[in-house]
């Protein structure tokens, strides 16, 4: 059976939704700021580094505004998981109240833009036990149910709206997440990491994945997302006319088109052109227009979203049908 409604999720009734950017190399490279292991979520320990995510989310949330779109606020959780806690010196105790506390976060921001804003929406982020860019150390679905169903739930406790796994390399792991989101009767997202040849780094291609996970779920998830690749890396591979493709209804791509092993090496940032995404991203939703949910991954900020907004949304972006 399918998972909870997904009426809940508006951004599946045709109103577009933008999100945020690449917050760890955001933080890392623009504000300076040292992420052991990526884990954004660690600056919710003190005053100051809660006061830089505030900043850090409130580049975006205009840009919403200006074009009537809905917003969704993805909580810096996507390292909150008991492996990389642990690594980190977290407790079940404190990783779950972390967790809870990224969520109080987002409401926060919520309550104080609704009165100015279109739809706000809150996720909670889940991320991989593993890399993002590599398929490793793999587990069953039993055992990744297991292991995500403990951030899954202190997600769900701290008020998040539906989950968001980013940066799923292989098919067990995604459909353990949507088990764990079912159990807590949340809708649940997945978003698939691609190399450049439009594959996920297990092989299987996103019409592959997909259809894995649909089978494995009874079409669990609300929708797909693909996200850490840019355009050129997988827009060949979209092709209107087939099923598959309309499952994908977001996009969070890189600001820049090297390999995921390229940009490991790299010391610098490759921020790409802001202009230029905004443009790939305007065919890729004129190819398919049922894709409502817009943002980014690695190297891109508020810049990137501001300028795919511009070329993507119109002004009054409630004028978008849900083709």
């Amino acid at each position: 059976m399918p998972g909870p409604s997904r009426r809940r999720l508006p951004q599946l009734a045709g109103r577009p939704f933008l999100t945020d950017g690449g917050i760890e190399t955001t933080l890392i490279f623009h504000e300076g700021v040292a992420l052991p292991d990526f884990a954004a979520f660690d600056l919710l320990r003190h005053d100051a580094g809660r006061q830089l995510l505030e900043r850090y989310y409130r580049a975006y949330l205009p840009i919403a505004a200006r074009h009537g779109a809905g917003f969704i606020l993805e909580s810096a959780t996507w390292r909150a998981s008991r492996d990389w806690g642990e690594r980190l010196g977290y407790s079940p105790a404190a990783l779950a109240e972390a967790n809870a506390g990224a969520m109080a976060l987002m409401a926060r921001l919520r309550d104080e833009y609704a009165p100015s804003a279109g739809p706000l929406l809150l996720s909670g982020c889940v991320g991989p036990r593993g890399d993002g860019y590599v398929a490793t150390a793999r587990m069953t679905v039993p055992e990744a149910e297991a292991y995500h169903a403990e951030q899954v739930r202190a997600l769900a406790l701290g008020g998040a709206e539906f989950i968001t796994a980013i940066t799923m390399t292989y098919v067990a792991e995604a459909v353990g997440i949507v088990r764990a989101a079912r159990a807590v009767n949340l809708p649940v997202v997945i978003s698939f990491t691609v190399e450049t040849d439009g594959c996920l780094p297990t092989g299987d291609t996103l019409e592959e994945a997909i259809a894995a996970v649909d089978l494995a779920t009874g079409d669990g998830p609300a929708y797909y997302m693909i996200n850490c690749a840019h355009p050129s890396h997988f827009g060949s591979r979209l092709r209107q006319g087939e099923r598959w493709t309309r499952r994908i209804r977001g996009l969070r791509a890189n600001a820049s088109r090297k390999s995921h092993a390229e940009l490991n090496e790299s010391a610098d940032l490759d921020s790409g052109d802001p202009v230029e995404l905004g443009r790939e991203y305007r065919e890729l939703c004129r190819r398919l227009p049922w894709i409502s949910v817009l943002g980014g991954c690695c190297g891109t900020d508020h810049r990137h979203l501001a300028a795919i907004a511009e070329q993507v949304l119109p002004r009054d972006a409630t004028a978008r049908s849900s083709a």
